[in-house]
């Protein structure tokens, strides 16, 4: 969904590399211009006649003279480090030379540095630019990165000449993982008659149509499976069959049966390290941390190149660092959950993940119509960096949380700066991806699985209300959102900055329009329509009664009226926005009034970081005006503001204005935005007693004592009056005692001690 960052070697670190190579799914080289000599060992090694091929290639790299070719034999016998050598000598010999760039470049892709690639793929193309082979080689690396940029360079190439059967192939491919079925077969029947036509090897046309019937249902995935056959008779050892239905089925969230495809793989094709790294990972996302260890290091063996293998592999040696903490069900209202939290936080935040998931699972259990069959498990990742790894192996991953099915990975709250996210929402629509995904058997599509989490955030959350940021506004303004059949390639492979994002919101708003024009069953109705595969358009017409053209227009009619009022003014809410902005900068907080209270009355929806209803609520603030700004405030959170300090301000001037049960509500909601301040859990403490509610109290002055705040005392004197509140003498007399250890000379402390020497503990 999201930008990855890359590991770059430098080429000089490249030839120190070890001669271990790397063994990826098999490479076929499309070139008609090939050499004849390096088509002979090509078809040995097509055909998955391993030692032909190595004699063959040997041969050509003992005889050949050209450096280039020499280079290209070196990478049949996977020796890199030479072929990476002799590509720079030939370089080196014709600096010009656009065919040594792309061959090098094949290279760098082979060994996961793709922006190394991409640098020699633009410097051929600065020399030719209408070479194809750059052109499609550069789509081939974003269309593995999954950026938008890869369908229009394959256009371009196929504009210039249609024969290719690497355009073809590469489209196809991304039809599939876009889930555009039909388009992806067409394709595909192209480059067969391509293929047939030019004597060029079938496997990755077969890999790809195996990939159909399976997302489609039409086939079982085995040896006897048509495609499958037909594959395994051409090359007995080509792994990739089994690896490319996998991938497509990864990309589907359908994770067991990836898995048992990426079993058969390495069965069929032992050394397949990146269908082994593949495994490793796909196992961890079902929970089976040891058997994914022991394939993720068999990968590094045969690929030490590959850094996602690398982090995962130092990842998994750091679970030691957490806690596993296993809650047995318990009558109806208490489900199966495991909870991975790391030690140096996990008391503090164990009884808010503990209780959100519960809630969650039981809203989610009554909505859907669905009870978990095993324990639910969440994992939470105090380093943003280490929740990255275990998403996809590489730092810098955009999200906050995903799902795999019954395992849940999200950061924790200390993952992000105070105020970045809210990782209660997080977490109840990580939750609610559990229910959509295992109701249907992990068929639904992406699009509404999303669509449904972001709903449920705005609908049953811990900070209900719908969220609609300005960029959002602004793609709708622009005609940017999506027809429903295409709304999945908007996370896919997104074209423009920001779409994923965008779509997230189309579909909750998609969910919201089914909910409000033909009522929540009918989206419930919806999402088991995809218990099996079936068109959106077919689950749309049975569930809904409506064609998919009819429920675009629907739905287009529907969010132009709900942000009419912006719609038709967003340069003049643009304006006044940036005049309020403007005006808090320099403190000229009369100045902000106005304006601001515009923004609001053209839309309400904008409650992220720099909200209107901030801006005016510190101008009333600044201006003595306190009704004002505690209205603004109510007015903020009914609108799904979750902002900690907004809401600890909130609460105080609630408890300042005698609504001491409302301060409670606001303030116990700060936490599923920032449950690590111990200010807020001593406040929440002393609020939830002045309440006479002492067990929640008790939780609270614990989870101060798990933080390992400076003021034990205090800390210790209120779990003691909960306690004692509670009938627990005896622990509430060692609490007293705690106190006055850690502050002999605490008044409190030693009045409670002295009130206990009249009734002295059991």
């Amino acid at each position: 969904m999201n930008m990855s960052n890359v590991v770059k070697l430098s080429i000089a670190v490249m030839t120190l590399l070890v001669a271990a190579s790397p063994v990826r799914a098999l490479v076929i080289d499309y070139d008609l211009a090939r050499i004849a000599e390096l088509k002979v060992c090509d078809d040995h090694l097509y055909r998955g006649r391993t030692e032909a091929a190595t004699e063959c290639y040997t041969d050509v790299f003992t005889e050949a003279r050209n450096n280039m070719i020499r280079g290209q034999a070196a990478m049949g016998l996977r020796d890199l480090n030479a072929a990476n050598a002799l590509y720079r000598a030939a370089l080196q010999r014709d600096p010009q030379s656009v065919l040594t760039r792309v061959a090098w470049a094949k290279l760098f892709v082979q060994t996961h540095q793709y922006d190394e690639a991409l640098k020699l793929y633009r410097e051929a193309l600065n020399s030719d630019g209408s070479n194809v082979y750059a052109k499609l080689g550069m789509a081939q690396v974003y269309a593995e990165r999954f950026e938008g940029a890869a369908r229009k360079l394959v256009a371009e190439a196929l504009q210039t000449n249609n024969q290719f059967i690497e355009a073809h192939l590469l489209l196809a491919r991304m039809d599939v993982e876009e889930g555009r079925l039909e388009e992806a077969e067409k394709g595909l029947d192209r480059a067969q008659e391509l293929a047939d036509k030019q004597k060029l090897p079938p496997l990755e046309i077969y890999a790809l149509r195996a990939a159909l019937d399976v997302i489609r249902g039409d086939d079982v995935a085995n040896d006897g499976a048509k495609w499958v056959k037909r594959a395994l008779d051409y090359n007995p050892h080509y792994g990739s069959i089994f690896e490319t239905q996998a991938h497509m089925l990864v990309m589907r969230r359908r994770y067991q049966e990836a898995a048992d495809l990426l079993r058969r793989a390495v069965q069929v094709e032992p050394t397949l390290s990146s269908a082994h790294a593949e495994l490793g990972a796909n196992l961890l996302r079902l929970g089976l941390v040891e058997e994914g260890q022991k394939h993720l290091a068999t990968a590094y063996e045969g690929d030490p190149y590959s850094i996602t293998t690398v982090n995962t592999l130092r990842l998994l040696d750091r679970f030691n660092e957490f806690e596993n903490i296993s809650i047995a069900p318990q009558a109806a209202e208490v489900r199966a959950l495991e909870m991975r939290l790391h030690r140096k936080e996990a008391s503090a935040l164990r009884p808010y993940v503990e209780q959100l998931a519960q809630e969650s699972m039981a809203t989610f259990a009554k909505r859907y119509r669905f009870e978990p069959k095993k324990a639910i498990t969440v994992e939470m990742y105090p380093n943003h960096d280490d929740f990255a790894v275990r998403v996809g192996g590489l730092p810098g991953v955009g999200l906050l949380g995903v799902t795999f099915g019954y395992l849940v990975a999200m950061d924790s709250p200390s993952g992000r700066a105070t105020g970045e996210f809210h990782w209660g929402s997080t977490l109840w629509h990580e939750m609610a991806h559990v229910f959509t995904l295992e109701a249907t058997d992990h068929r639904v599509p992406r699009w509404l699985s999303e669509g449904i989490s972001v709903f449920e955030e705005w609908r049953t959350g811990p900070t209900p209300g719908v969220i609609v940021t300005p960029d959002v506004i602004a793609a709708l303004n622009d005609g940017k959102f999506l027809k429903i059949e295409d709304l999945d390639s908007g996370f896919i492979r997104p074209t423009y900055q920001n779409q994923v994002q965008v779509s997230y919101t189309q579909a909750g708003l998609t969910c919201l329009f089914i909910e409000e024009r033909y009522g929540f069953d009918k989206l419930v109705a919806l999402l088991m329509q995809f218990k099996r595969d079936v068109p959106v358009s077919t689950a749309l017409k049975a569930s809904l009664n409506v064609s998919a053209a009819d429920f675009d227009k629907g739905f287009d009619e529907y969010v132009k009226k709900r942000y009419a009022k912006v719609l038709s003014k967003t340069d003049e809410w643009q304006q006044l926005y940036d005049a309020a902005l403007q005006a808090a900068e320099k403190e000229d907080w009369p100045a902000v009034i106005e304006p601001a209270k515009k923004t609001l009355a053209m839309y309400t929806e904008h409650v992220a970081q720099g909200s209107p209803f901030l801006l005016l609520a510190k101008a009333y603030e600044k201006l003595n005006q306190p009704e004002q700004a505690l209205q603004t405030l109510l007015d903020y959170r009914r609108a799904g503001g979750w902002d900690p300090d907004a809401l600890r301000m909130l609460g105080k001037a609630l408890q300042t204005a005698k609504r001491d049960r409302e301060a409670i509500e606001v303030l116990a909601a700060a936490h599923y935005a920032d449950p690590l301040n111990a200010e807020a859990h001593l406040q929440l403490g002393d609020a939830f007693l002045a309440a006479k509610r002492p067990r929640e109290a008790v939780r609270e002055y614990q989870v101060l004592l798990a933080l390992d705040t400076h003021d034990k005392a205090t800390a210790h004197l209120g779990l003691a009056r909960a306690l004692q509140n509670l009938g627990d003498k005896s622990a509430s007399h060692r609490n007293v005692l705690q106190a006055l250890e850690a502050a002999p000379h605490f008044k409190p402390a030693q009045e409670m001690l002295l009130e206990k020497t009249v009734d002295k503990p059991e």
